[in-house]
C-alpha cells in the first residue's frame, strides 16, 4: 500500500506537473559498579527470606531451567484506558486490551489487544538476569489477585521471587489512571555473605508474521532510539545474525502503523539492546541494564518505564525520551509533524477530520498560490511562443549553437522562463509528501468518519465514489493545463487520470479527499489565471 502511494504521489507531482511543464506549460561498554541509572540502598531492609509455601517448588535448581508447568497465575489490572493481564511467570505482561480502540470499524468489533501475539513461551517484559541464576520463566509471587485503578488514582502490583540462593528479586509495576505509561522498578536484594554482580534483562517478543491481515501491520517491526537516531528492523534483518545496540538508548520496542509497545530508559537504565530471531521463530528484543554490584545486606533498583498504547502524537510526546520519534514519517518529518498538529488543531474546532483535511488543503493552496500562479503564467507564455520556436528549430536545425542563441533571445523578448513552470512546483513536493505521510500514518484518522458513506478516513472509499470523481477532476485539470507537447505525448498524459483513478481505488479515503480537493482548487486557480492572461 505504502509503495503504491509513493508511486502515485510521485507520479502525480513529478510526472504530471514536471513532465507537462518541461514539454509544455552498535561492542558493549562495561559500566562502573552502581551506575547513575541504578540506585543502591545501603542497609535497605531485605525481604523476609522465609519463602511462601506456594513458592517452594519455584526455586530453580542451578544449571536447570524452571518448569514451564510450575505454579503460576494471572493477575488482571484495569484502568480507564485498558485492561491488562499479567502473569506470575517471569512477572510479565500477557496482554493489554485498549478500551478506546477497536480492530474493525463496527460497534461490535473486538477491542485492540496488544502483546497477546507474543511468544507464548516468553511473555512480554519477562525478566532474567546474568551473573546470578534468574533464568527465563521464573515464577514470581504476586501480592494481589487483581487491581482496579479508580479515576485519578495510582496503584502498584508487586511480584517477588526468593531464590533460596541468597538473593531476592522484586518487580514493582506502578499504574496511573489516564495514562498508558507504566513505571517498572526491578529490585535485587542480596541476602548472602558475598557481593552479587549481575545484569537485569527484560525480554520482549513479536510475531515474525502477523496472525491477521490488517494494513496496520504494513510497517510492523522493531523500533528503537539509539545514538540520537531511530533504528528500525524487520525480522528478515536479524534472521541470520543478531543485531546489537549500545549507544545512548532512550527506548526500545515493537510497533505497527498505529500502536507501540516499548520500554523506556530512566537515567540511562538501558545499556544495550540485542535483536534476534529466537528458536521459536519470534522476533526477540533483549533489553539489558548496566552491570551492577550489590554488597551483602544491600539492594539495587533498576528503574524503567513501559508504554503500551496508541501512536497518538500528543500521547507519545508526553512520554518524553524522544518516544514521539516512533511515529516515523520519513524524510519530511520536520514538515509532516507540524501538519499533524495542525490537523488535530482544526479537529478540536470542527469535530470532523475530513473537514480538517479540507481546511488544511485550502490553506496550503493559498500559501503556494503565488508560486503556482507564476508557474501557470510561465507555462501559458511558453505555449504562446511555440509557433515561433518551431520556426527557429527549422531555421537553425543544422546549427545548434545559433538555434540556442535565437531561442534565448526569444525568451528574453517575451519575458518567459522555461524553468518558471517547473521550479515553483518542485518547492511544493516536500509539503505534498509530508502531508501524504501525515494522513497515511495518523491514528486519528483510523475509524474517523467524514460524511455519508465514508465512515473511516483511514480506509478506502467502499463505493469508490471519491476516487472516480478525483480521476474526473484530474482529467479536467489536465485538459486545462497549457501544453506544447506533440499529439502522442498529449495522449500519454491524458491517460494518467485513468491510471491514477485505479491506483487511488484502494487508498485511504482521507488521502483521496485531499487529492480531490486539491484538484478542484487547482482547476479554479487555472480558470482564474487563464482569464488574467486573456485580459
Amino acid at each position: 500500500m505504502e509503495k503504491r502511494a509513493f508511486i502515485a504521489v510521485g507520479l502525480s507531482i513529478a510526472v504530471f506537473y514536471l513532465f507537462s511543464m518541461l514539454f509544455g506549460p552498535e561492542k558493549q561498554k562495561v559500566e562502573p559498579s552502581l551506575p547513575q541509572s541504578i540506585s543502591s540502598v545501603a542497609n535497605n531492609p531485605v525481604p523476609n527470606t522465609q519463602q511462601p509455601s506456594v513458592a517452594q517448588n519455584s526455586t530453580p535448581v542451578p544449571g536447570q531451567s524452571p518448569s514451564v508447568n510450575a505454579p503460576q497465575k494471572d493477575i488482571s489490572v484495569e484502568t480507564d484506558l485498558y485492561t491488562a493481564v499479567f502473569s506470575s511467570r517471569g512477572a510479565s505482561l500477557k496482554s493489554m486490551t485498549l478500551k478506546n480502540y477497536r480492530e474493525e470499524n463496527t460497534p461490535s468489533a473486538q477491542k485492540v489487544t496488544l502483546e497477546n501475539d507474543a511468544d507464548p513461551n516468553l511473555f512480554s517484559f519477562s525478566t532474567r538476569a546474568t551473573g546470578f541464576n534468574l533464568p527465563d520463566n521464573t515464577v514470581f509471587i504476586a501480592d494481589v489477585d487483581g487491581l482496579k485503578i479508580e479515576k485519578s488514582g495510582s496503584r502498584q502490583l508487586t511480584f517477588n521471587y526468593i531464590s533460596g540462593q541468597g538473593y531476592t528479586v522484586r518487580k514493582v509495576y506502578t499504574f496511573l489512571s489516564g495514562q498508558y505509561g507504566i513505571k517498572l522498578d526491578t529490585q535485587v536484594f542480596n541476602n548472602s555473605a558475598a557481593p552479587l554482580v549481575g545484569v537485569i534483562q527484560h525480554i520482549m517478543t513479536y510475531p515474525a508474521v502477523p496472525k491477521v491481515k490488517n494494513n496496520r501491520f504494513d510497517t510492523a517491526g522493531s523500533y528503537l532510539f539509539s545514538d540520537n537516531s531511530l533504528q528500525s528492523n524487520k525480522i528478515k534483518d536479524v534472521s541470520s545474525a543478531s543485531k546489537r545496540y549500545d549507544k545512548s538508548i532512550l527506548w526500545s520496542g515493537f510497533a505497527d502503523k498505529y500502536f507501540l509497545s516499548a520500554i523506556l530508559s530512566e537515567k540511562n537504565s538501558i545499556a544495550s539492546v540485542e535483536l534476534k530471531k529466537n528458536r521459536d521463530g519470534f522476533f526477540e528484543s533483549i533489553v539489558s541494564s548496566p552491570q551492577f554490584t550489590v554488597n551483602p545486606g544491600q539492594s539495587v533498583t533498576v528503574s524503567d518505564r513501559l508504554f503500551i498504547g496508541p501512536k497518538d502524537i500528543d500521547i507519545l510526546k508526553a512520554q518524553g525520551n524522544s518516544l514521539v520519534q516512533s511515529l516515523d514519517l520519513g524524510w519530511f518529518t520536520v514538515i509532516a509533524k507540524p501538519l499533524m498538529y495542525t490537523l488535530k488543531f482544526f479537529y478540536r474546532y470542527v469535530g470532523n477530520y475530513g473537514i480538517a483535511i479540507i481546511i488544511i488543503t485550502i490553506i496550503l493552496k493559498a500559501l503556494f498560490f503565488p508560486l503556482t500562479n507564476k508557474s501557470y503564467k510561465s507555462m501559458k507564455g511558453m505555449q504562446k511562443i511555440q509557433p515561433e520556436m518551431a520556426k527557429l528549430r527549422e531555421k537553425y536545425k543544422d546549427d545548434k549553437d545559433s538555434m540556442n542563441k535565437a531561442v534565448m533571445e526569444l525568451y528574453r523578448e517575451h519575458k518567459v522562463n522555461p524553468m518558471g513552470g517547473c521550479l515553483p512546483m518542485v518547492v511544493q513536493i516536500p509539503v505534498f509528501f509530508a502531508l501524504y505521510k501525515s494522513l497515511m500514518f495518523s491514528i486519528e484518522l483510523r475509524h474517523a468518519p467524514f460524511f455519508f458513506w465514508i465512515t473511516d478516513l483511514a480506509d478506502k472509499d467502499p463505493y469508490y465514489v471519491t476516487p472516480v470523481i478525483m480521476g474526473i477532476s484530474m482529467f479536467v485539470q489536465q485538459k486545462m493545463t497549457p501544453s506544447n507537447m506533440d499529439p502522442m505525448q498529449q495522449k500519454m498524459m491524458l491517460a494518467l487520470p485513468v491510471v491514477f483513478t485505479f491506483m487511488f481505488l484502494s487508498f485511504p479515503s482521507g488521502l483521496v479527499l485531499y487529492w480531490l480537493v486539491n484538484n478542484v482548487l487547482t482547476i479554479g486557480q487555472q480558470m482564474y489565471i487563464n482569464k488574467l492572461v486573456k485580459d
